[in-house]
C-alpha cells in the first residue's frame, strides 16, 4: 500500500469533525459512550433513578427549555463553565452515571461538549455518557416529544 493510500485509509477510519476552516477534531468518546436520545427519554419515562443530566450549554437556552430533570452546570467553553462543572460534580462518585449534554448547535461544531467531557474523564468518571444531539437540542430532542422542562 503506498504511503497516500495509507494516510487516506488513516484519515476515514477517524471520526472527525471540523469548524469551517479548521483543521478536523476527532470526537474525545468512543462509539459505546454516546447515547441516543431515545434511549435517555425511555430511562426518564421508567421509575427508575435516572442518570445524573448535566446540561452543559449557555445558560439561556437552558432557561428557554431543557431535557426533564437536567441541571445546569455552565458552558465549559468558558472557565467560569468548567469551574461550575466541577462544583455540579462534587460529591458524586465517580462511578456515578452521569449524561453530558449541550444542543446548541451541530454537535461537531459545540464549543461546550468536547470540553465537559475531557475535564469529566479527567476527574476520573467511569460512566459517563455523550447525549447524542447531532443538529441541536430543539431538532433531535424536544421536536421529538421527548421529556423537557420550561
Amino acid at each position: 500500500m503506498t504511503r497516500r493510500a495509507l494516510l487516506a485509509a488513516a484519515a476515514s477510519s477517524v471520526v472527525a469533525r471540523s469548524l469551517p476552516g479548521d483543521a478536523p477534531v476527532a470526537d474525545p468518546w468512543s462509539k459505546d459512550e454516546l447515547m441516543e436520545p431515545a434511549a435517555l427519554a425511555q430511562l426518564l419515562r421508567t421509575p427508575q433513578k435516572p442518570p445524573v443530566i448535566l446540561a452543559v450549554a449557555f445558560p439561556a437556552l437552558y432557561r428557554q427549555r431543557h431535557i426533564a430533570h437536567a441541571e445546569l452546570a455552565g458552558p465549559t467553553s468558558k472557565p467560569e463553565g468548567i469551574a461550575a462543572l466541577k462544583q455540579a460534580v462534587a460529591g458524586l462518585p465517580q462511578n456515578a452515571a452521569v449524561v453530558i449534554y449541550c444542543g446548541c448547535c451541530p454537535m461537531g461544531q459545540c464549543p461546550n461538549i468536547r470540553p465537559a467531557y475531557r475535564m469529566l474523564k479527567d476527574l476520573g468518571y467511569t460512566n459517563l455518557r455523550v447525549l447524542n444531539l447531532p443538529t441541536n437540542l430543539h431538532t433531535d430532542w424536544t421536536e421529538k416529544g421527548f421529556p423537557v422542562e420550561p
